[in-house]
């Protein structure tokens, strides 16, 4: 499995989604699991990626956190979480999606 996580430079919440799924990987025993890092640099590459914001997290080069509404660029991403929003998603959805894509 491959899981990209796409940021730009100056967002704070990339390492914050780092930190989580890596917490993740390790607590599900997901050594086999490739994380690679995609910079984000122009808004014209952020159309290209379809880059819904820093920090986005794909799966097998899915976003399982996408809404159909939001509209790709630079810019923070904000996650709704249990806990209200957050700038990264928490341990527990990105468990969800891992385990939701590993079904597929």
């Amino acid at each position: 499995m491959k899981i990209t996580i796409q940021y730009f430079d100056g967002c704070p919440h990339w390492n914050i989604a780092e930190k989580r799924l890596q917490n993740v990987l390790r607590s599900l025993g997901r050594d086999d699991v490739v994380v690679d890092h995609q910079l984000i640099e122009t808004p014209e590459a952020a159309e290209r990626a379809h880059f819904r914001g820093s920090p986005t997290v794909l799966i097998e080069g899915h976003d399982p956190f996408a809404e159909e509404d939001q509209a790709f660029g630079l810019s923070c991403r904000v996650y709704q979480t249990p806990d209200g929003p957050q700038g990264a998603p928490t341990e527990t959805q990105l468990r969800t999606a891992l385990l939701r894509r590993s079904a597929l």
